[in-house]
């Protein structure tokens, strides 16, 4: 009985904890590379200009002291939008921010030269992979859409059929 009270109070503990953008980070504690920020709700409207759509991004961060080359390292979402990383090298101890609109890459910032958010902002998933497709680091925010329960129809008593 107390097994199933720990496992239960487990549960509902884990389902309390609210959902940011920093909620999961597999391997952290020994990671080179991260994602260390996500802004996935573009302040003001979402009027799909570039100024608007450049204000959504995620900041890649390199907590070692050596230079990484992402060169073929993957950004993707949920929905299956990709960005590839080209030609970057980030510094050590540095951040490179990875705009969704059009822009000029530089070694803080570089641009999807999108025309169309990426970020959910009810939910997604920021999902960075290294060249060979390795998972480097992943982070959450918001909860997927619920689909109601199938509630099965309750049975009918053999007299209570014409009612």
């Amino acid at each position: 009985m107390t097994a199933v009270a720990a496992v239960a109070a487990a549960a509902v503990g884990a389902v309390a904890l609210p959902a940011s953008a920093a909620d999961h980070h597999p391997g952290r504690m020994h990671a080179a590379v991260y994602i260390s920020g996500v802004q996935y709700d573009s302040p003001g409207r979402d009027d799909r200009s570039n100024w608007s759509l450049n204000k959504e991004w995620v900041d890649i961060t390199n907590s070692t002291r050596r230079v990484v080359n992402l060169d073929g390292w993957t950004l993707r979402d949920e929905d299956g939008h990709s960005y590839t990383f080209r030609h970057i090298r980030l510094d050590g101890r540095s951040t490179v921010r990875v705009h969704t609109g059009i822009g000029r890459d530089t070694r803080t910032d570089v641009f999807q030269d999108r025309r169309a958010y990426v970020w959910n902002n009810d939910h997604d998933t920021a999902t960075l992979r290294n060249d060979r497709g390795r998972l480097v680091d992943a982070v959450s925010w918001g909860l997927p859409p619920r689909t109601p329960p199938l509630i099965p129809p309750l049975p009918v008593a053999a007299g209570d059929a014409g009612r």
